[in-house]
């Protein structure tokens, strides 16, 4: 019997029969009547393949074997905030005391009544008013649901799946031309139904002083002009929720911006340009150098009533709108640009940790503070251009599809008057409750902060202050005035970390550094003062320094907190 080879892999045997036991010696130049087969119609050839593909299969298997090792070691490698590597180590248990009514055993034993809880446990979720899960306690959720092996395991999946609401181009199909030409069910994308998510990024945001507000807030107090800042701090674990993480801001860079009573006016062409501006690079170096990342963003909405008791208009109501639709848009393009880095997703990343704070008035008229996110499926909507922003506050816009944007059905959820579950179509517009996520905001009574007490530099008395100052944004005009070098720029900044007195006396005997002081001193010594010659003038608005962030009074040209120029 010959085998007759199919290609370098593949060989078969002919057979007169499906199951082979006929086999038919055959050779390549045999004809029919050679095989043995008679010239009826109807006869029948049977391929019998040999199972050479074992090595083969073997081999796709090792192949395949690699591949998902390869990713498994992948996902090790990525570089996540330290407070997910903590955490991700925790058990994340909820401990619960023997119960007296019904657990039957002794202190050292456990059953039913008493067991742990997981960090996702419904009920206890709802018996602590915890309307959202921490991401963590959510992942673990996940993991268990879909039976996740750990990831260190060469058959690790990653769960988390991030979403995309675009048209896929070309079309896996491959059966007709891109969008606009054609689209079918391969590639386009499914209907979008909106639902709060049970989950947060962040838990709680939390300021380390009480003067970082304070500050911010000081220029409205004197000009009533509205201000933003770019909140810097880090994430640590939060307690108060299962596997929780809460935001700690350190500090508050405010870029460049005019002054307005209603609005943010920027000193850039772009609000977006906030975080990418020509200093942003600068201020992110002098941040990472402290050992800071960006959290968030802080801006006022503030309008005194005219009472002259210090209260403030309640704008932002359950009546009105918490956050506008054009902020909600504004807050999805900042996390999309500050996304949380995951081993846990195939794309390496998973939603943002990026917060939004507004300074508003509350319903008893006072200053407080409100602190947003985006739900994930908002951002991508605002990534993939599937909704914008509306002129009522209060309604967020489904955009229409074009030649170039594709854009699927929303649908949103409510309860009618008969407390039916209802599902409507979100075209032209929907709520925007539906895109949001709370958070809780916190500034304690004692200042804890070192990058905000600490009076920073030495010699700082000679400079005419020896009153705390903001650090952050002392070592930030440091860094873009080039006077010290880089070495002399770190010694610096490990000094202000450790508060050791021999790096600071060290920094003291460089010469750069002696340069510096003596600048700062001829500027504080030598600043002119308000002109007194035209009493007639209209009096001038108060200046906040771009440094320190003090508010000055009018007709100065230097800070009177740090001495440097105020233009």
């Amino acid at each position: 019997m010959q085998a007759m080879k199919l290609d370098s892999t593949r060989t078969f045997d002919l057979a007169l029969d499906p199951k082979g036991e006929q086999r038919v010696q055959a050779q390549p130049t045999h004809t029919i009547e050679q095989l043995g087969l008679n010239s009826r119609h109807g006869d029948l050839l049977f391929i019998i393949y040999h199972n050479d593909g074992s090595k083969n299969s073997t081999s796709n298997v090792s192949t395949h074997g690699q591949t998902q090792s390869s990713k498994a070691s992948s996902a090790l490698l990525i570089k996540q905030d330290p407070v997910d590597e903590y955490l991700q180590k925790q058990p994340g248990t909820i401990k619960r005391e023997r119960d007296t009514r019904f657990c039957k055993h002794g202190s050292s034993g456990m059953c039913e009544y008493c067991l742990p809880l997981q960090p996702y446990d419904a009920k206890y979720l709802e018996e602590n008013k915890i309307k959202h899960m921490a991401f963590h306690a959510y992942l673990r959720q996940l993991m268990e649901q879909a039976k996740t092996t750990p990831i260190t395991s060469s058959h690790f999946v990653p769960p988390l799946d991030n979403l995309d609401f675009k048209v896929a181009n070309p079309c896996p199909s491959k059966s007709h031309g891109q969008y606009p030409i054609g689209i079918c069910t391969k590639c386009q994308p499914s209907a979008i139904t909106l639902q709060s998510q049970n989950f947060r990024m962040v838990d709680h945001i939390e300021f380390e002083s009480p003067a970082i507000i304070d500050n911010f807030l000081q220029f409205w107090r004197s000009s009533g002009a509205q201000r933003v800042g770019i909140l810097y701090g880090k994430y640590e674990p939060y307690a108060e929720v299962p596997l929780g993480v809460k935001a700690v801001v350190s500090a508050i860079y405010e870029p460049l911006q005019e002054d307005s009573h209603d609005a943010i006016q920027l000193a850039v062409t772009s609000s977006h340009s906030i975080l990418n501006n020509a200093t942003s690079a600068t201020v992110d170096a002098v941040a990472t150098s402290l050992g800071l990342v960006r959290v968030g963003i802080i801006y006022t909405d503030l309008t005194d009533d005219g009472s002259g008791n210090g209260t403030v208009v309640c704008k932002r109501h359950a009546d009105s709108y918490f956050l506008s639709s054009a902020e909600i848009v504004f807050a999805g393009v900042n996390q999309e640009q500050h996304p949380m880095v995951t081993p846990y997703s195939a794309l390496h990343t998973f939603g943002s940790r990026f917060v939004t704070c507004v300074i508003s008035g509350n319903s008893e008229g006072g200053i407080d503070i409100f602190s947003y996110q985006v739900s994930n499926m908002c951002a991508a909507m605002v990534r993939d251009n599937i909704i914008e922003a509306s002129v009522e506050p209060s309604l967020m816009r489904v955009a229409e599809s074009t030649d170039k944007q594709y854009v699927p059905e929303v649908f949103y959820k409510f309860k009618n008057e008969y407390n039916i579950m209802v599902k409507n179509a979100a075209k032209p517009t929907f709520p925007v409750e539906y895109l949001l996520v709370t958070g809780y905001t916190r500034i304690p009574i004692h200042s804890q902060s070192d990058i905000y007490k600490h009076k920073g530099i030495p010699d700082r008395e000679s400079c005419g202050n020896g009153s705390s100052f903001p650090t952050f944004m002392v070592l930030l005009f440091i860094k873009e005035s080039s006077i010290l070098d880089q070495t002399d720029f770190d010694l610096l900044v490990d000094g202000v970390r450790t508060r050791s007195e021999p790096l600071i006396s060290e920094l003291s005997s460089r010469s750069s550094w002696q340069t510096l002081l003596m600048i700062l001193q001829e500027t504080a010594t030598h600043a002119p003062t308000a002109s007194k010659s035209n009493t007639s003038a209209v009096p001038a608005a108060p200046k906040s320094c771009q440094y320190c962030t003090f508010v000055n009074q009018a007709g100065v040209d230097s800070c009177e907190m740090c001495g440097l120029p105020l233009d």
